[in-house]
């Protein structure tokens, strides 16, 4: 028998029944659906109105409160957050956060509201708190859930409907994925960022690359990201069109969790860590598809489109529809380049901004921030650019206060934020002007996403740090 996958093990140990017996295991499109167990469920204001709305008209209670947490983060202002739901102007939002705070009360769900120190994006906040843990299920009503695969754990996003099922059930209904490996060789060279090689992949197979798959990230130089950047580079994997992206547990990872506040304390982290050492992949285990990547080939790189896949190295020029043979893709690298205001064949370094935004489930961390400031640092945001920095969650806006680098980014006339998603999606204060162009460090340009007519450039906390300094991309 060959050996199993992580993806495999993970999932094996929690299908706790089998919905249906239509379709086979071989075609996860048309494969029986399975009822599988959630060990961590993470909420927030936007996708659970409707979810707590459907328990209360069916008469249930929350199955699990103990393996849920709450945050305010998507709707939250990232200024004057200490005037509380008062300091919410969009009547829309503060009713969703007002609607999160009364639901979690009456369930008893842990809940860290806007302005507690531990509040924050919720893909920031469950890692820090260590409720994030190797060999976990982890669903949340967000996309970029696959963030937590960093530590080991299968997480993905779900919707709204699901989470009801969820919070009534600690179950969720799900079919199995096949298996893809992302083997990364050799190392990343200097400067060259989790980000860019989430970007230089997402390019390489596309955002429908992945569809059908969860991905595992293996090799020596996925090996070499810290926790933050093994973080981000599981945060991209929906973007490749994946269920889920998975990194399996190593010392570094325990070094991370060792002392977080949810973690296992004394003889039960030692257990735990006997079961984790088993979550690794099986070295005759059968992988579905492989995608090879050189660590050397990957550079510096931005998004220049409105996909995460049109994306090219920072040296390159943005590529032209003449150059394209298919009418399909011809057409989507037109309408991208009349909406970003670009032209084929043009350098994408230099292009100038007026917006910089470094912050989101992406890029938000303490490593990001350092990294960030290094570049600030003795310099002066260009003028005519608005930057701004958003820590991903209380704890780490109080840690970089600590080492002085709000103290950089203000002398360097860069706005330093409260923390919540902000700029990376319109949902909140933080919204680009129609026409403006900014250098993020989030993880989607779709049209519009950053504000209506707004046009945005992916790229890490370093080429978006520069983008502020210098005016222009590169």
């Amino acid at each position: 028998m060959a050996g199993k996958t992580l993806y495999d093990k993970i999932w094996d140990a929690h299908c706790v029944g089998e919905v249906g017996t239509n379709g086979s295991a071989d075609s996860p499109k048309n494969a029986a659906e399975r009822l599988i167990y959630i060990d961590l469920h993470l909420i927030h204001e936007v996708t659970t109105p409707q979810a707590f709305d459907g328990l209360a008209q069916a008469g249930r209670k929350v199955r699990r409160p103990d393996l849920t947490l709450a945050v305010a983060d998507h709707n939250t202002p990232t200024e004057n957050q200490a005037a509380g739901l008062a300091g919410v102007k969009d009547m829309a939002a503060r009713t969703q956060l007002e609607t999160l705070t009364r639901n979690v009360a009456e369930h008893g769900i842990e809940f860290f509201p806007m302005g507690d120190i531990k509040n924050g994006i919720v893909h920031v906040v469950g890692p820090e708190q260590g409720r994030t843990q190797p060999g976990m299920t982890i669903v949340c009503g967000d996309s970029h859930t696959s963030t937590h695969g960093a530590f080991g754990a299968l997480a993905h996003g779900i919707g709204t409907s699901e989470v009801e099922h969820v919070l009534a059930t600690q179950t969720l209904r799900a079919r199995k994925m096949k298996n893809m490996a992302i083997e990364v060789s050799g190392t990343l060279a200097e400067g060259v960022t989790a980000k860019d090689l989430a970007l230089h992949l997402i390019a390489k197979i596309g955002t429908a690359g992945g569809t059908g798959y969860v991905m595992e990230y293996r090799g020596e130089a996925v090996a070499g990201l810290s926790m933050e950047g093994r973080m981000t580079l599981c945060n991209l994997s929906i973007e490749g069109g994946a269920r889920a992206g998975l990194i399996a547990p190593d010392a570094t990872t325990l070094d991370y969790m060792r002392g977080r506040p949810s973690a296992p304390k004394a003889g039960a982290w030692e257990m735990a860590e006997k079961y984790w050492a088993t979550l690794y992949s099986d070295d005759d285990a059968v992988w579905d598809e492989i995608v090879h990547i050189r660590a050397e080939d990957v550079e510096p790189t931005v998004t220049w489109g409105t996909s995460p896949e049109q994306a090219i190295a920072l040296s390159a020029t943005v590529p032209s529809s003449e150059d394209v043979s298919d009418g399909v893709k011809r057409a989507a690298i037109e309408r991208a380049l009349d909406y970003m205001g670009l032209e084929g064949g043009q350098k994408i370094a230099g292009v100038p901004v007026q917006r910089v935004f470094i912050g989101s489930c992406t890029n938000s961390r303490i490593e990001d921030l350092r990294a960030a400031a290094e570049i600030a640092r003795g310099g002066q945001v260009a003028e005519g650019v608005r930057a701004m920095v958003v820590p991903g969650s209380g704890l780490v806006r109080a840690q970089a206060e600590a080492e002085g680098l709000d103290e950089v980014f203000l002398a360097a006339g860069f706005e330093w934020r409260e923390p919540g998603c902000s700029m990376c999606l319109g949902m909140n204060p933080d919204i680009l002007a129609p026409g403006e162009r900014c250098a993020s460090t989030s993880n989607r340009n779709f049209e519009g996403r950053q504000g209506r007519g707004g046009r945005t450039h992916l790229m890490s906390p370093v080429l978006a740090a520069r983008a502020a300094v210098n005016g222009v991309i590169g």
